[in-house]
């Protein structure tokens, strides 16, 4: 079986839900995907059908999908670094409420931005985060996982170094449900140059450790190394490069990671936006960079 796990954020929405999730995953090529259980933006969301999740699971199964590679991202607008009490507060309440759907889709693994702490110190910042999050573990039981994405550094995100991500894991009570989910754009564009993943993997294994890396989202980059931008861009086509990227896809290390493109759509020859994420993996997968636009 191929080892390489390799997929792309899909829609999640109305009506088949997590069943066109699978099958959009699938006409890409992907053994992985990655969803949000709503909108990203706001707090609407459909109660989850358990006959849509079992006809899923069951498509998954037999396309060799396994449920533990999927990946779910956070709505955007929980920010748990917050100084805005309603801010706060609604970022504790939506997480536990995300957690819960998680659960109830079967997967393991909710991806989120660790918070921007406005005009906090990054220390207070970084305890408001600590303290929601072991709020949010106090209030629900479940297996799931939350991944801190590390960041580019634009504004006032916290995560935009592994120290940052390595004080709120210490301050987590419960280990078992605190990991990491590193984003090649968004550390490049932060400073580090991800060229040699056998350099950056060391880094990151002494100052948190591999243990906690869960989930890589694969991206490259719009701007220059260390920009602070957060812009992503087609595999290939931005700063990181192929040769950059395509070391992360099979390093040896990281092999048994999901790896999910989140790179933008591209205005096709019918002037309409397309995903691009077949032709992404198919040059992953083939370890060969071709122009598709």
């Amino acid at each position: 079986m191929d080892k390489l796990l390799i997929g792309s954020h899909v829609s999640y929405k109305a009506k088949n839900y997590l069943i066109d999730s699978v099958n959009e995953s699938l006409s890409y090529g992907s053994n992985c995907f990655m969803i949000y259980t709503g909108p990203p933006q706001n707090t609407l969301r459909k109660e989850i059908d358990k006959d849509n999740v079992k006809k899923a699971f069951e498509l998954m199964e037999k396309n060799n999908i396994d449920p533990k590679n999927v990946i779910v991202h956070a709505p955007y607008i929980i920010n748990l670094a917050s100084p805005k009490n309603d801010t706060y507060n609604l970022a504790k309440s939506f997480l536990i409420q995300e957690l819960k759907r998680v659960e109830q889709l079967g997967f393991k693994y909710l991806v989120l931005h660790p918070g921007s702490r406005l005009d906090l110190s990054l220390e207070e910042g970084i305890k408001k985060i600590i303290d929601g999050i072991n709020y949010v573990f106090s209030k629900i039981k479940n297996n799931v996982i939350i991944c801190l994405e590390t960041m580019a550094g634009k504004g006032s995100e916290i995560g935009s170094n592994f120290h940052e991500l390595k004080q709120i894991i210490d301050g987590v009570n419960d280990k078992s449900r605190i990991g990491v989910c590193l984003d090649t754009c968004h550390i490049w564009e932060s400073g580090i140059d991800i060229s040699n993943p056998e350099k950056v993997l060391k880094d990151f294994d002494k100052i948190i450790g591999l243990n906690y890396l869960y989930a890589i989202h694969l991206n490259d980059s719009k701007n220059e190394l260390g920009a602070k931008k957060d812009r992503h861009e087609n595999i290939g086509y931005g700063k990181i490069g192929f040769d950059s990227i395509i070391k992360w896809c099979y390093y040896d290390t990281i092999k048994d990671i999901p790896k999910i493109l989140e790179t933008p759509y591209y205005e096709d020859k019918n002037n309409n936006y397309a995903p691009p994420y077949k032709f992404e993996i198919i040059s992953i997968k083939e370890k060969k960079w071709y122009n598709f636009k």
